[in-house]
């Protein structure tokens, strides 16, 4: 019923918002997917009956990312029991938990040959420990069979559980990803069931255990620069290292509506004041999302 209540809230808020944005420009454009890697990385899902968010989302770089045999893994099912008006991933209940995906993941990751793998999930809030525990056994096990390999994990906020971020502490990722994913103002549209300063609390404790931390914002989704800027503030105050800024596209009419196309220029210059204030690496360009180049990122910054 509440996830019902969201959906058609959203709906009526698109139907309110009519911006004339007219053609994407051309940054925005980008080729269709083919080519040998992608089909075989496709069939390796496929084969292996495992998830990736770069299919869910509908993700412009899966194209790149698939041709260079690179994809992020998404655990806990493909269903999430909540109703981000931004996110094109199927919500409702969710299926029983999946006992043998871990390793699927840890021996897709070893046929791939991956140098860096990024793992992230749906939320499941119904379990007890929101999924930590498939999350750290999916750790191990690459951890075990691939020890040169490096994890980074985009985990949801557990709703604030320490227990569940302990579990996840029992086989640490190399890097600790959750996204804030817009400014504080938006947050009951943009991302009802969470919180602004519950996500931040979650960067500041896994931070506080010494992991490289990482989140991510879309931009054109109704903010103003001067929040961004203030966001990125609260993130490098809570210890946050690596922060990727990307532009959201409306995936469906059934999401939020796009409120405009940022510039490459604005772009440039959330990437100059962000190294200004201390990330180490600011990924900030139109098409950058969560994984983007990560594989790049954990070079740079181990």
């Amino acid at each position: 019923m509440i996830i019902n209540q969201h959906q058609r809230k959203y709906k009526e808020q698109v139907e309110k918002v009519k911006i004339p944005l007219g053609k994407r420009p051309e940054w925005l454009k980008v080729k269709l997917p083919a080519g040998e890697n992608f089909s075989d990385v496709k069939n390796l899902m496929r084969n292996q009956h495992l998830h990736t968010v770069c299919e869910e989302a509908r993700c412009p770089n899966i194209a790149e990312c698939w041709n260079h045999r690179t994809a992020t893994f998404m655990i806990l099912g493909d269903t999430c029991t909540r109703s981000c008006g931004f996110c094109n991933i199927k919500t409702g209940i969710p299926a029983k938990l999946d006992l043998d995906e871990s390793k699927r993941v840890m021996q897709s990751v070893k046929e791939l040959k991956l140098a860096h793998v990024v793992i992230t999930s749906v939320n499941r809030d119904e379990l007890k420990d929101g999924g930590a525990s498939i999350f750290s056994e999916t750790v191990r096990l690459i951890n075990e069979e691939m020890p040169d390999t490096t994890v980074e994990i985009l985990i949801p906020d557990f709703r604030g559980a320490v227990e569940a971020f302990e579990i996840i502490m029992k086989n640490p990722p190399d890097i600790l990803n959750h996204n804030l994913e817009t400014v504080p103002r938006l947050y009951h549209v943009v991302r009802p069931q969470a919180k602004y300063e519950r996500s931040l609390d979650l960067i500041r404790w896994f931070k506080d255990r010494y992991l490289k931390t990482k989140s991510g914002l879309m931009v054109g989704i109704g903010e103003r620069p001067e929040e961004v800027l203030e966001t990125m503030n609260d993130l490098v105050r809570h210890g946050c290292n690596i922060l990727t800024i990307g532009q959201y596209l409306q995936p469906t009419k059934m999401h939020l509506p796009i409120d405009r196309f940022v510039t490459l220029d604005e772009f440039k210059m959330f990437r100059e004041e962000g190294l200004k204030m201390g990330f180490k690496i600011v990924e900030s360009s139109p098409l950058v999302r969560s994984s983007y180049h990560a594989d790049q990122q954990a070079k740079a910054i181990f």
